[in-house]
């Protein structure tokens, strides 16, 4: 079973979140300020993290911009903000999800469920599938969760990988906003535009050589995305 790490200044959230996702069966490790959860990182073997923002020495932002340097893990921001401009600046600095307080216990759980559903895909624990798409120098090995660009190799958070397999799965058809938040997340798309276009820029940022005018993952103004084939 996956390993958690919990990391807020606020004990009671910590030991509340503790209860519901042990009751799953997920071993959890507790961090209560970014340092700590740094720490914990370097020792344990981690498979998702739930990360407050507003916490003493190191915050969340800050926690996660240095842990993205190195880790694709899935990480979900909680926080009590529940503005749409603290939800992008989440996502804006890799985080893969964000839950509002005070959460229902079951959406979070949820929630985890779902990142780790994405983030598992991504590992050697799928090696049997050796399915290739390419789109000109772009190219998927989705059995190696492999991307490379013209021979490069580029590092996706889950997210990122799924939403662009999708579209390399599926070249040439334009998906919309909402089609491509359904297709990842499995839920409806309430309020999914910020949080696919955050990613979509993501994505081009490490894909294309000038994401103004990208060669791979393009834009239909007023329908949605699609990968070309080339």
């Amino acid at each position: 079973m996956a390993n958690i790490l919990v990391c807020d200044d606020d004990k009671e959230i910590v030991e509340a979140i503790e209860i519901y996702l042990s009751q799953e069966g997920y071993q959890i490790f507790k961090a209560y300020d970014g340092k700590q959860a740094l720490e914990i990182l370097e020792k344990e073997e981690i498979h998702l993290l739930i990360m407050d923002i507003m916490m003493p020495r190191l915050d969340g932002i800050r926690a996660t911009l240095k842990i993205r340097k190195s880790s694709s893990i899935p990480i979900i921001i909680l926080s009590a903000r529940s503005e749409d401009t603290d939800k992008i600046l989440g996502l804006n600095i890799g985080a893969d999800d964000y839950i509002t307080k005070p959460f229902n216990p079951l959406e979070l759980v949820a929630r985890v469920k779902s990142n780790l559903r994405r983030y598992t895909s991504l590992g050697s624990l799928n090696p049997e599938g050796r399915s290739i798409y390419q789109s000109g120098g772009l190219v998927i090995n989705d059995g190696t969760k492999e991307v490379t660009v013209d021979g490069e190799s580029v590092r996706l958070t889950p997210i990122e990988y799924n939403i662009l397999l999708f579209l390399m799965k599926n070249q040439g058809k334009v998906f919309s906003i909402n089609e491509i938040y359904e297709g990842i997340w499995n839920e409806d798309a309430i309020g999914a535009d910020n949080t696919v276009a955050v990613h979509i820029h993501h994505i081009r940022e490490k894909i294309e050589i000038n994401p103004k005018e990208p060669r791979y993952l393009k834009v239909v103004w007023g329908v949605g995305y699609k990968i070309d084939k080339q």
